[in-house]
This record gives structure tokens, C-alpha cells and sequence, in this order.
């Protein structure tokens, strides 16, 4: 009888069966060992430790990549809703400036619809914006109000917030304003709060120059720019602007009053100070002046008398 050729999964297979056997005991083992708590097994484990896992860096170095890949990416993820947070935070904050700046003028309005004044000395009347001059090379509106009620020329004219230029023409129903914007406007300024004096010159556009500072090391940007009063065309203490840097170095007025929008004026009646001739009587009162009598002679007689 001829033999027959071994077959290999007459081997394969219990051998498998055998290996598998031995790992499930080992991994049993392992896991028994792992959890007896007992100080001389405690030192077996940690000298297993210190035994097998230094070998085992390069197989833990992909571990330890992908580890470190998701906790970036977890990374990424926070940064990335931060950013949203913040982007959604900043336009409402920028609603927010809209929304202030809008009932800052509504509020500037309301105050001149109920002819609250800016000045105890002063009064004044509002008028309805008709036109602007419609030039590139003079910057001028044109008022509903005009001799009929009372306005001079000379006088200031504001937005409700900042000023906006003088009277510089006077018809019957109309007056025209000059801007501050126009080149034929001087206007003498004062800084604050450094109280450095200067003078804004117009040249068409939003933001004049403003020359002849006394100091500039003093002016700083986001300084307030008043009016002085000199020249009696402006009253004193009129908010202008504040101070902003060209990029070429050269100051400039960032001036208050929206320019783009403006749909009605208030004009300062202002009627001049009072002027004072003679000031020392506002420091002593006028007291009359006794004269000095002469003194009797030391004899005892009387002058023009004989004996």
C-alpha cells in the first residue's frame, strides 16, 4: 500500500488552535498578574516596565504622532470658534458704535427741535438745509433762514454736535454758510487739553490742517479741538474736532460735525461781548478822594491876623 502525501492543515490547524490557547493564557496571566496587589509583584511589574517599554519606542512613536495629531486638531477646532466668537463679537460691537453714533445725532437733533442752548449767554435758530453750492472749489450750504429772522452775517453755525462753518451771506429768507472745509476758511482753534493754540485752514476736504501750533510735542491724537473766540467771529468753547495724524506727518482735524449728512443747521446768535473801558473799578469800588487839610501853626496864632 502506497503512502499517502501529509497534508499541511493536518498541522496548521491544531498548532493555531494551540498558539491561540497559549496567548488567551498568557493574556490571563498577565491581566491576574497586573491586578494582584502585593509588593513583591509590584516590583516584578515595574521591573517588566522598565524592562520592555524603553524597546518599544518606534512602535510607540506612531501612537504618540496621532495622539499629538488629534489633540492639534482638537486645537484648531477651539481656535477656529474663538475666531468665530470674536468676529461675531466685533460686529456687534460695531452695530453697537452705528447705534450710538446714530442717537448721539438724533439726541444732538432733539436738542435743537427743543431749543435747548449750548450757552446761557447765547441763543439760537434753526434752519432747514435748502442746497449746497454744488462747486469743487467753494464748500457752502444754503439756509432756509435769513434776514427776516434776524440772522447777521458773521454768525456761527453748527450741527448739533461740531461746528460747521459762519454765516457769510444774508438774503431776506436765505442765508448762505461757509464751511470750515472751504480754502477761504481761517478758523483760530485751541487744543486740549494741552491749550495749545492753532489755526484750522481749509482746503476742500473732510479733514483740514491745522498750522501755527505753538508746541506740537504737546498735541497728541484723539485731542479735542475747540474754538477760541479770538476775532469774535466764533464763541469760545465750540467743539471742532479731534486732533488725527496724515500719513505724511501732517496734522490734521477730524472735524465732529457730519458733513455728509447734513440736513439742518442751528445758528449761534452771538451779539459780541461786552466791552470794559475802565477796568480797575472791577477790582477796588470808587471810593472820592478827600483832600488833606493844612495843619494849625505851632504858636498858637492864626495866619493873616496881627497883634
Amino acid at each position: 500500500m502506497a503512502n499517502e502525501p501529509l497534508r499541511t492543515d493536518e498541522f496548521t490547524g491544531p498548532l493555531k488552535r494551540l498558539v491561540v490557547v497559549v496567548l488567551t493564557l498568557l493574556l490571563i496571566g498577565v491581566f491576574i498578574l497586573w491586578r494582584i496587589d502585593s509588593p513583591r509583584v509590584e516590583r516584578f511589574r515595574t521591573a517588566v516596565v522598565d524592562r520592555v517599554v524603553p524597546n518599544f519606542d518606534w512602535a510607540m512613536a506612531p501612537v504618540t504622532a496621532t495622539a499629538n495629531i488629534i489633540s492639534d486638531f482638537q486645537s484648531y477646532q477651539k481656535i477656529y470658534a474663538q475666531n468665530q466668537e470674536l468676529r461675531r463679537e466685533l460686529q456687534q460691537m460695531k452695530s453697537w458704535k452705528e447705534a450710538a453714533l446714530q442717537l448721539e445725532q438724533e439726541n444732538a437733533r432733539l436738542l435743537d427741535l427743543n431749543n435747548v442752548r449750548l450757552d446761557p449767554r447765547l441763543t439760537y435758530i434753526t434752519g432747514v438745509v435748502l442746497a449746497d453750492s454744488g462747486s469743487p472749489y467753494r464748500q457752502t450750504v444754503l439756509l432756509n433762514v435769513g434776514a427776516r429772522d434776524g440772522i447777521l452775517d458773521g454768525w456761527a453755525a453748527m450741527d448739533g454736535i461740531g461746528l460747521v462753518g459762519r454765516i457769510s451771506g444774508v438774503g431776506e429768507r436765505t442765508s448762505r454758510v461757509l464751511m470750515l472745509t472751504d480754502v477761504a476758511s481761517r478758523v483760530p482753534v485751541s487744543i486740549q487739553p494741552s491749550g495749545q493754540r492753532g489755526l484750522i485752514i481749509g482746503d476742500n476736504t473732510l479733514a483740514p490742517p491745522i498750522d501755527f501750533i505753538e508746541n506740537r510735542d504737546l498735541v497728541r491724537p484723539g485731542d479735542r479741538v475747540v474754538s477760541t473766540g479770538d476775532g469774535e467771529v466764533f464763541p469760545a468753547g465750540i467743539l471742532v474736532g479731534h486732533i488725527a495724524i496724515a500719513p505724511g506727518g501732517r496734522m490734521r482735524v477730524r472735524l465732529a460735525a457730519d458733513y455728509e449728512r447734513l440736513e439742518f443747521l442751528r445758528v449761534l446768535r452771538n451779539y459780541g461781548s461786552e466791552r470794559i473801558s475802565d477796568p480797575g473799578h472791577l477790582v477796588l469800588p470808587s471810593v472820592p478822594i478827600v483832600q488833606p487839610q493844612p495843619l494849625p501853626p505851632e504858636d498858637g496864632t492864626q495866619e493873616g491876623t496881627n497883634d
